[in-house]
């Protein structure tokens, strides 16, 4: 298997340590480098890309505003000189954070972790492509792990989802789960047509809202904040399925 992947750094030197790193490891293949977020986000938006090394601190747009930029979002390490972003390098769901100077063996265990987890998610998708019932079954409901139990949760009893720190919360008019569940995983598993993400701490089920403003939209009695990176994505959406 191979892993198409970009660097984006803009210090030289950093860039030419990380492509030499790059150019030892069989299954890595880099398509392009990138000098500022601006280039690496244009060319995101037209190319299949596996895995991002990110540089933070990039001048004009930072390696944390070009992720916030990304509906879709490939595998993501992180690379920089400053350990204050660690928590929200978390928040954005990266794969790992790297603090530079980077040995060569912190950057090949990084990496195998990245390796495992496309494979993993590779053979989940085959899996779930070659048994239709499991299809099915998915477009109903899932079992959720909370309070040391599985639970049953049907998709149209959802009303939303909100990032708690390590957990998600799904409510339902009926209760409230805390889940140990990441928000890239849990997007992969709702159905694409009845679910969206708003906000970098929310998925929303779209029959479930009551109304919509221009930063934020209700369901219940909660005001849901729309984030500005998935401002357009939310109301493309409407105007695709004749919503608006």
């Amino acid at each position: 298997m191979k892993i198409n992947c970009i660097a984006v750094d803009d210090e030289p030197l950093a860039l030419e340590k990380m492509k030499s790193y790059i150019a030892k490891v069989q299954y890595l293949n880099l398509l392009e480098t990138f000098d500022n977020g601006i280039d690496a986000l244009s060319y995101l938006k037209d190319h299949d890309v596996d895995l991002i090394f990110l540089d933070i601190q990039m001048e004009d747009f930072t390696g944390i505003q070009l992720l916030e930029s990304l509906i879709k979002r490939p595998k993501v390490i992180l690379t920089t000189a400053y350990d204050q972003y660690a928590l929200q390098g978390y928040e954005l769901e990266v794969s790992d954070y790297l603090l530079k100077p980077i040995s060569f063996t912190r950057f090949l265990k990084s990496v195998e972790k990245v390796y495992g987890l496309i494979e993993r998610e590779q053979s989940f998708k085959i899996d779930t492509e070659q048994s239709g019932d499991s299809t099915n079954f998915n477009k109903d409901f899932i079992f959720v792990k909370s309070d040391y139990k599985l639970q049953k949760v049907r998709f149209d009893d959802i009303q939303y989802i909100e990032g708690m720190k390590d957990y998600l919360r799904i409510v339902t008019p009926a209760k409230r789960l805390m889940v140990l569940q990441n928000f890239r995983k849990m997007e992969e598993i709702l159905p694409d047509e009845k679910f969206i993400r708003v906000h970098k701490s929310y998925i929303i089920a779209i029959n479930k809202i009551e109304s919509i403003g221009k930063k934020s939209l209700i369901i219940g009695d909660l005001h849901i904040p729309i984030g500005e990176s998935y401002k357009k994505q939310f109301f493309d959406f409407l105007e695709e399925h004749s919503l608006l």
